[in-house]
């Protein structure tokens, strides 16, 4: 399961083909954004090459004469040969691994990790990647593969520098429409039942809109599994509650029980989709950009593309405002810090042709000149800087930034969103990216966004959330790996594979049917070996504390 892992993948147009950057060029000495020199590969490493790269995820190619990538190419010498999931991940990666037929860049899997698809790359990282090594300083230990001390995947978010800002949420949440909002008065909706009453309503005015959709489809199971530890106080662990250092599946017990009661409730009115447990990910995408979902769980970087779909359809109340929903007397744990995504990045597979040109490359893009060519754009065209060196975008340069098409030439977000990153704010004061640049996000806003804040006093979208205090040592639990062919990693899986089956049919038994349907599911999960999944967890839980805590 998934954290708030932002990523940004143009998911809407599928089943794309992948096709080579031939992105042609020499290097040069030009300036990259910001003023400074573009940053370069060390020695004479700018002749022409070009990486193969796999993403686990849909996208869409970007256009032949993009300006960032052929600015990679001409400085770098680097041109990308992009690959993007099409089909179900697991069967591709089954594919690789049988085969054993990997590109030069993979993002990170912990499947792919168990079947030694990646080399190690701390060795690589000290003799050829200083900024590398300056921007995992802090995380070096906790980036190691507890099995055997290696680090095999570049995480791609989770690295802080300087001052950070909360301005968009990108995490879990009960998420609403903002036109509902709107229609129904700005409600603050803080359970389940006032949530559903609101959707109900709603739906009775509009019954073409779909009430409450959701998503139980490949590795993107979250969306139906992840909301009752959230509803009962608990961060993103993944398939396990963590109280006082210990773990615990929550599958079986009463917070979930509620929550799929209430939605089995939710299904006998009729303000489910009643396709939502058949539909694929870019099914439930479509569904999302069409305008016509009320309000569903999600994190909302699983959803990001089609809001930006409906943003580039004009849609902007049909755009969505998340909500902490609480069972009574839970402590909201709906916000984080943004944990290091172990695991999740890019990882140089075995049959790359050219490690230390990867990763000098890899390091290359690191300064702070690349990381504002990737994050801000071109100095000029795609911001200004004011008299105090503060960033800033025009309206026009703001509209593009929203416009898929646009950024299909003009942006390297699809390749960015697994690269590492620097996150926080750069030397000079700037926040990384525009959207986390305080008056830049404000001035950013649509005069409707505006209007739906000044209604709840809030002047970001992460004030609907508590402000998050400092991780657990060991968070995020799911970031934990489960060893191939381990009893643990067995019960994961089987336990995972009950839960997609019995959820949607205790979900749409008659209300009667209810009870014996989820008993049945939990004597299901009672036969499997439960406990040795808890104990890996937890014992990977005390290894954590125990090495990665500060001394």
């Amino acid at each position: 399961m998934r954290k708030k892992v932002k990523r940004s993948l143009i998911v809407l147009c599928i089943g794309i083909m992948s096709t080579a950057l031939l992105l042609s060029g020499c290097s040069g000495s030009g300036k990259t954004s910001g003023g400074g020199s573009a940053a370069e590969s060390s020695g004479d490493d700018t002749k022409p090459i070009t990486l193969s790269v796999f993403m686990d995820a849909p996208g869409q190619q970007p256009t032949a004469d993009n300006k960032i990538y052929k600015l990679i190419k001409e400085k770098t010498g680097v041109s990308l040969n992009m690959e993007f999931l099409v089909g179900d991940l697991q069967q591709k990666l089954g594919v690789m691994i049988a085969g054993g037929d990997y590109p030069d860049l993979i993002s990170g899997n912990d499947k792919l990790i168990n079947a030694g698809a990646y080399i190690p790359l701390e060795d690589l990282i000290e003799k050829y990647a200083p900024n590398l090594k300056k921007h995992y300083a802090e995380v070096w230990n906790q980036m190691k593969d507890p099995k055997d001390g290696h680090i095999y995947v570049l995480p791609s978010y989770g690295v802080y520098t300087g001052s950070v800002h909360d301005t968009t949420y990108q995490g879990p949440g009960f998420y609403l429409q903002k036109d509902v909002l709107k229609e129904m008065g700005y409600p603050t909706p803080k359970t389940l039942e006032e949530y559903f009453d609101i959707i109900a309503k709603y739906k009775a005015k509009h019954p073409d809109m779909i009430g409450f959709e959701t998503l139980n489809f490949d590795w993107r199971v979250f969306p139906l599994q992840n909301a009752p530890e959230h509803l009962s106080g608990h961060p993103n662990d993944g398939g396990v509650i963590v109280d006082n250092n210990k773990a615990q599946i929550f599958a079986d017990k009463d917070i979930a029980k509620t929550y799929y009661k209430k939605l089995n409730e939710v299904n006998a009115q009729g303000l489910l989709d009643k396709e939502a447990f058949v539909q694929n990910y870019d099914q439930y995408l479509a569904k999302i950009a069409s305008g016509r979902v009320i309000g569903m769980f999600d994190q909302h970087w699983n959803f990001q593309d089609a809001e930006n779909s409906l943003i580039s359809q004009g849609k902007i109340g049909s755009t969505y405002v998340g909500f902490p929903l609480m069972y009574p007397g839970a402590k909201e744990y709906y916000r984080d810090r943004g944990g290091l995504n172990l695991n999740r990045g890019f990882g140089i597979s075995v049959k790359a042709k050219d490690p230390v040109r990867i990763i000098k490359f890899m390091d290359a893009l690191m300064t702070e000149d690349w990381q504002k060519t990737l994050q801000w754009g071109i100095k000029g065209e795609d911001y200004e800087v004011k008299e105090d060196g503060t960033f800033y975008r025009t309206p026009e340069q703001r509209k593009n930034a929203d416009n898929n098409t646009w950024k299909l030439a003009n942006k390297a977000d699809s390749f960015f969103g697994y690269m590492p990153k620097m996150q926080g704010s750069y030397s000079d004061g700037n926040a990384t990216d525009p959207g986390t640049q305080p008056q830049e996000f404000y001035d950013s806003l649509k005069p409707y966004d505006q209007e739906i804040l000044k209604a709840y006093n809030h002047k970001t979208w992460a004030e609907f959330f508590k402000e998050p205090g400092p991780n657990p040592v060991y968070f995020p639990a799911y970031t934990i790996i489960l060893e191939d062919g381990s009893a643990a990693q067995l019960a994961s899986t089987k336990l995972n594979d009950l839960s997609v089956k019995y959820l949607p049919k205790a979900i749409m038994a008659s209300p009667s049917e209810f009870d014996s349907v989820w008993q049945d599911y939990v004597n299901q999960i009672h036969k499997l070996d439960i406990k040795a999944y808890e104990d890996r967890m937890n014992e990977q839980i005390q290894w954590r504390i125990k090495n990665w805590s500060s001394k």
